[in-house]
């Protein structure tokens, strides 16, 4: 006997409950940004610039990169990076419209370049980078006028636990003298 049909008649049918599920899990971007800080701690561990990335679609994510400048001697594998080509290979396609970047420190110009090609709407990052952040800490990039592409920036999301990772990676090189 098929049951599922019982559920739609009162109003509360799979394709409701689906809907209702789906905006609260892509609305709690502390979710999200744990599985980025997650990626952060595979960089630390390799003794990389604690970076991570994340990009959800549809409630799942479908990239995920850390940096791996040094292991890789690669000035372009930065964590958003790698999770834009994850994400694209993950949805044969460049285009990653309906999508969302989770990112640990405020991307840089070339990511940021690189989110916006690739059409990703929204960018939400933990901590900020006055040196290099092109989300409109040092220069702005994702919301300008002279590009026909934008991006929703959403910043500050888990912002204590991002700049820690960092503080105390560059704390520890600092001490060993690296």
């Amino acid at each position: 006997m098929d049951r599922a049909s019982d559920y739609g008649s009162e109003g509360w049918g799979f394709e409701f409950l689906r809907a209702r599920f789906f905006y609260i899990v892509m609305d709690d971007h502390t979710l999200w940004m744990r599985f980025a800080l997650q990626e952060a701690r595979k960089a630390r561990d390799k003794n990389e610039v604690p970076i991570g990335a994340v990009i959800v679609h549809e409630g799942r994510i479908i990239g995920r990169g850390h940096n791996l400048v040094e292991t890789l001697q690669d000035p372009t594998a930065h964590a958003e990076m790698l999770a834009i080509t994850s994400a694209a290979n993950s949805l044969a396609s460049w285009r990653l419209d309906d999508t969302i970047l989770y990112v640990t420190l405020e991307p840089c110009s070339m990511c940021t370049g690189a989110i916006l090609l690739a059409r990703i709407p929204t960018i939400v990052f933990g901590a900020t980078d006055p040196r290099y952040g092109a989300c409109g800490s040092a220069v702005q990039i994702a919301n300008t006028d002279s590009l026909d592409v934008h991006a929703n920036i959403i910043r500050g999301i888990l912002e204590p636990e991002c700049k820690k990772i960092l503080q105390d990676f560059f704390a520890e090189i600092r001490r060993r003298g690296d």
